[in-house]
């Protein structure tokens, strides 16, 4: 059997909006010299990319290593120099660059089981006196995120699971601050439980955020013995409830802290200073970008400047150096030279007869509808505006016509949500058009619910999508003209049970339909796996992805927007088995930070991952054939960069 081939399009949370890049600001010998005198800002990377996590490399602001994703994937850089690393990773992240030596995340090794993270620490030599070998410094089994490298460069702090599985939290990561010494990563220290994004202060005194018991996030510190076998005195709270205080950056000479902050009358996330002797926040981003989201920050080793990533702005922008657009298309490195990634600004990906057009949902707030763009990514059409539409499948027998649900994505099984088709005439399709006139034919009773997720057969001539005008969300077959207006009846109920089946999707050759279900345990709707069937209904059989039948292991799949390879051999979908890959109260809001992609074979064998990166993934196309798709027009077309993203929505400041 054939490795899997063709071109993936798919939808990343917030990403293409974020536009970030690394700054800078000095810190002045005394925190009142803010407020009389506002610091100054200094943007350190590209203004293109998409840069963040970042630290200084000497004492002052001259130099960073960082995280950007220039070319396709989080890699390290120095300056503007791409560091050498793991070289089969397609994720890298906080990189830390001390005597000389990168320490940084990667996840290109897979863990022992399903449900645990693949990210792992790894350090290597950059001054050319050793052999370029990547070392493992976390123990094969466990997991870590987060380092950080004392004064000395001696001992380091990880937030780390240890050898536990995921538990399917990620509101607040239950991991442990862990330390070991550089020459000895085997021999671990766990100093305290509960405690994520670590940060040294000197030889022995830590600083972690964590979320207090009064629900506010909150800096602990904790003070570190002379001997690992020595008893760690419990942990003490640093910052004051009432403002929410995440990811701390310690100083070495002073007796303060960066941190980012959440306060009730703020909208945006800032950065502050926290005196520790006086107990006092100063505020430091707020006084240059009142109205954008800081994040992440961190402060050069002789405590003189403050850095940290944000959205680029409008302003920068318009700096001829600078990217001012979200490309419509953005080209994702693939870990097969086989599979071309693509991620698409917009949502539900449908490919029209020919490939040489996408069905796209661009949002489903202020910017609601259905969208037709070029598959090089060179031009964008709006077909509907103003209207919520989702799930579309273009017709493959004519080129003008698509599927789609028009309704509220969320509704209930009694909300109306009805199946739609919309078609258009192809020739309003010119480069000086951007609206398109099309006719909207409703082919669902609107007293029958909730009616989604429509994929149409290969024939053009039926649908199979989910309803709920049974009380459960089940499957049916819809006659693709006229629906169920036709007169000697069209539809028919396909799957019948009280469990959720959903997301269905035909097989390239009409033969199978697959979807994804709880049908194996219904009380659990949070839990969904693969199920295959023949297009008739019958011969419904469950794939067994994250482990064997009975295991306890397949029964915690999150398994959804399933479709077919372009052989129907292959089936590519969205899942929660790699676990979380970066600490979500790090980024902005993913309703799902574990959502990446995979591709099983039909029997359940073969399974591969395809993306690995702190956001949520989903939503994918497959190409069916092996049809080049053209030069692409990356980073050239699009539309206009705003930084619209969400702060984590589960974060909340009315306690």
């Amino acid at each position: 059997m054939d490795n899997p081939k063709g071109t993936i399009f798919f939808t990343t949370i917030g990403r293409p909006h974020y536009g970030f890049d690394v700054f800078s600001t000095p810190l002045p010998p005394t925190l009142t010299d803010f407020s009389s005198s506002p610091p100054t800002e200094h943007r350190l990377t590209d203004g293109v990319s998409i840069n963040f996590n970042a630290q200084f490399v000497g004492p002052d602001d001259r130099s960073i290593v960082y995280v950007s994703e220039r070319t396709g994937s989080p890699k390290i850089y120095l300056d503007s120099d791409l560091l050498p690393s793991a070289p089969a990773s397609l994720f890298h992240d906080r990189p830390i660059i001390k005597n000389n030596r990168l320490f940084f995340i990667s996840a290109h090794e897979p863990p022992d089981s399903p449900f645990k993270s693949w990210s792992a620490l790894y350090t290597i030599e950059l001054n050319g006196s050793g052999d370029g070998k990547v070392t493992r410094l976390t123990p094969y089994g466990c997991v870590d995120y987060s380092p950080s490298v004392s004064q000395s460069g001696e001992l380091i702090a990880v937030a780390s699971y240890g050898s536990r599985r995921w538990s399917g939290e990620f509101h607040h990561m239950e991991t442990d601050i862990v330390v070991f010494r550089r020459t000895d990563p085997n021999k671990r220290w766990s100093v305290c439980s509960l405690g994520g994004w670590p940060t040294f202060s000197g030889e022995s005194t830590i600083y972690f955020h964590r979320q207090a018991d009064d629900g506010w996030w909150s800096i602990f510190v904790v003070d570190l013995p002379s001997g690992f076998d020595v008893p760690v005195t419990a942990p003490r709270r640093v910052t004051p409830p009432g403002v929410h205080c995440f990811t701390p950056a310690a100083t070495h000479n002073r007796r303060q802290i960066a941190v980012a902050t959440r306060r009730k009358s703020e909208n945006y996330r800032h950065i502050e200073i926290y005196d520790l002797e006086s107990e006092t926040f100063c505020p430091v981003t707020k006084l240059l970008n009142p109205n954008f989201h800081h994040y992440n920050p961190f402060v050069s080793p002789n405590s003189g400047y403050l850095g940290y990533h944000r959205f680029r702005g409008e302003t920068e922008s318009s700096d001829s150096e600078c990217e001012s657009i979200v490309p419509h298309i953005n080209l994702v490195s693939s870990p097969t030279n086989e599979l071309r990634m693509l991620r698409l600004n917009g949502s539900f990906p449908s490919f029209s007869p020919t490939g040489d057009l996408i069905a796209v949902n661009p949002d489903f707030s202020s910017k609601a509808g259905l969208d037709i763009v070029k598959s090089d990514g060179s031009k964008r059409w709006s077909l509907l505006k103003g209207r919520i539409t989702f799930y579309n499948s273009w017709s493959p027998t004519e080129r003008n016509v698509i599927f789609t649900s028009i309704g509220p994505i969320f509704g209930s099984v009694k909300a109306t949500v009805q199946i739609a088709r919309v078609s258009f005439d192809l020739e309003q399709l010119e480069d000086d058009v951007i609206d398109v006139k099309a006719e909207i034919k409703i082919l669902t009773r609107e007293e029958t619910g909730n009616n989604a997720f429509p994929s149409c057969s290969p024939d053009g001539k039926r649908l199979v999508f989910r309803s709920g005008r049974s009380g459960h969300k089940n499957l049916y077959i819809l006659d693709a003209v006229d629906g169920e207006f036709k007169s000697d009846g069209g539809i028919r109920q396909l799957t019948d049970g009280e469990w959720i089946d959903t997301m269905p999707c035909w097989s390239p050759d009409g033969k199978l339909i697959a979807f994804s279900s709880n049908r194996h345990n219904p009380a659990n709707v949070d839990a969904f796996s693969i199920y295959v069937m023949c297009s008739d209904g019958s011969d419904v059989r469950r794939i067994y992805v994250a482990g064997d039948e009975g295991s306890e292991e397949v029964d915690r799949e999150r398994i959804n927007h399933v479709c077919f390879s372009g052989d129907g051999e292959w089936l590519l979908f969205a899942a929660n088995i790699g676990g979380v890959t970066v600490d979500p109260v790090s980024v902005p809001n993913q309703f799902q930070p574990y959502g990446d992609l995979y591709v099983v074979r039909l029997d359940g064998s073969g399974l591969r991952r395809l993306t690995w990166n702190g956001y949520e993934n989903g939503t994918p196309a497959w190409f069916p054939g092996e049809k080049e798709l053209g030069c692409l027009g990356l980073n050239s077309v699009g539309e206009k960069l705003l930084g619209q993203f969400d702060e984590p929505l589960w974060i909340s400041c009315d306690i």
